[in-house]
């Protein structure tokens, strides 16, 4: 497979938008599992028990003066894989992310791909495709400066009618 998004995240120069369309991922994130088993908690107090590389390189990105932002449209009420990441979206806020949401209802009339996507300095888009169930399947990395056009003004348009992260109180 190939390399995931903190290898051109590492190379970003002044952004990194991230859109997230899906209600469940791979369920066997050991961090999602503990969560779900009860014995897991993402607070500032505990960040040496979660902190990892996705968030140094993001910290860093933000350092250098990359704008990292990540949103998502989601279902409510919130699937459970999703209220984990709301629990989780601490995490990202800290490393220097900016978070917003976006309910599924409240974005029927937007055009947006039906695939999670990243785009990095408005030229490299990076496809997430991942199965039914959903494991991450491939990354596809596509340098078409039109695509990337359009998925920028997707994301746009999510980011402006979304909620920040600190604002929204799941259904």
């Amino acid at each position: 497979m190939k390399p995931p998004a903190r290898e051109p995240l590492a190379k970003a120069r002044a952004s990194a938008i991230h859109l997230e369309v899906r209600d469940h991922y791979a369920s066997s994130d050991p961090d999602y599992l503990e969560w779900r088993n009860g014995n897991r908690e993402f607070t500032p107090e505990n960040r040496d028990s979660w902190w990892e590389g996705w968030h140094d390189a993001v910290h860093s990105a933000v350092g250098r003066g990359v704008k990292v932002r990540r949103a998502r449209v989601v279902s409510e009420p919130l699937s459970e894989y999703v209220q984990w990441e709301y629990a989780y979206t601490l995490t990202n806020c800290l490393a220097g992310e900016e978070v917003r949401w976006l309910p599924r209802r409240a974005a029927k009339d937007l055009a947006v791909p039906a695939v999670d996507f990243w785009v990095f300095d408005s030229s490299l888009v990076l496809f997430h495709h991942f199965s039914g169930d959903g494991v991450l399947m491939e990354r596809e990395y596509v340098e078409d400066p039109e695509l990337a056009k359009w998925c920028t003004a997707s994301f746009e348009v999510v980011w402006e009618r979304a909620t920040p992260h600190e604002g929204y109180a799941p259904v």
